[in-house]
């Protein structure tokens, strides 16, 4: 499994401190749109592995980070680079949207 869980407490370290650039989907498990973009961040921490660092955060346990980045609907995906947002998706996105984003942001 290629997509990490950050938490409140390790987002600092694991995404802006990270070298390499990162993807953040902003989640729950009771959003139906999350699980359909699911797979396709899954997928997309494979296919990127050692090019960009994917990952996870749960909003219902993490609120913290998701209100200072001023997520107001999920799924949000944030791409950071060097501890910077670089761009934002907002809902069920495509995976070839997603693609993109990333393809922007190496």
């Amino acid at each position: 499994m290629n997509t990490l869980h950050f938490t409140d407490t390790s987002f600092k370290k694991e995404v802006l401190e990270s070298d390499l650039p990162v993807l953040v989907d902003f989640w729950a498990g009771w959003c139906g749109p999350c699980k359909t973009i699911a797979p396709f961040i899954d997928e997309l921490a494979k296919e990127y592995a050692g090019r960009i660092k994917v990952g996870k955060i749960d909003v219902d346990n993490n609120s913290k980070i998701a209100t200072q980045y001023g997520v107001m609907s999920i799924p949000t995906v944030i791409f950071f680079k060097k501890g910077k947002v670089m761009n934002q998706l907002v809902g069920a996105v495509s995976k070839l949207d997603l693609k993109h984003k990333i393809e922007e942001n190496l």
